[in-house]
């Protein structure tokens, strides 16, 4: 997969989720630690949402957020850093949708499309997740998914589609901050 040329800087939406642990806790721990290094330059942070888990076993809720960060970082440079930050919380990959203490998702790359299988861009299930879509529009009203649309609409769909239910509630007292 092709990066950006030296000194290009790409805009990237990183989607973030926890459900083991201090939810709250460890999101902030990932937005210091993901932030924390040059490379990632913060544009927005959502609110906190707390979601129900689609797909996957039984499992607690989950608190999710996405930041939205002008970026240096290639796409493999940057998933490696969305891979370390879940790292470094103790994420462990027993089964595909379990619950985790980090989940930091690559979301969108500018406008790359790509099907590589190391990291598709954009995230190939996004569009229809509106624990990604309600947050992300409240971090950027204007933003779209290349190729899927504006997030606003795509968001009015998932709603549609569960009968006017997302499964998301925005927590007005839990917030994250930027602060490397």
């Amino acid at each position: 997969m092709s990066g950006t040329g030296p000194g290009a800087t790409r805009r990237t939406v990183l989607a973030l989720g926890s459900n083991l642990g201090d939810r709250l806790a460890t999101l902030q721990g990932g937005v210091d630690t993901l932030l924390g290094a040059p490379g990632l330059a913060l544009v927005a942070l959502s609110p906190v949402y707390e979601t129900v888990p689609v797909g996957g076993p039984p499992q607690p809720g989950y608190l999710n957020a996405v930041l939205i960060a002008e970026t240096t970082l290639s796409p493999a440079d940057l998933l490696r850093r969305c891979q370390a930050a879940e790292t470094a919380f103790g994420r462990v990959r027993h089964e595909v949708w379990g619950p985790r203490t980090l989940d930091v998702d690559v979301i969108v790359y500018g406008d790359v499309v790509s099907d590589d299988p190391e990291l598709t861009l954009p995230h190939p299930r996004a569009w229809e997740r509106a624990f990604v879509l309600a947050p992300w529009l409240d971090a950027d009203p204007e933003a779209g998914i290349p190729g899927r649309g504006r997030v606003a609409a795509l968001l009015d769909a998932v709603a549609a589609k569960g009968g006017g239910q997302l499964g998301v509630r925005r927590l007005d007292d839990a917030r994250l901050r930027a602060t490397a």
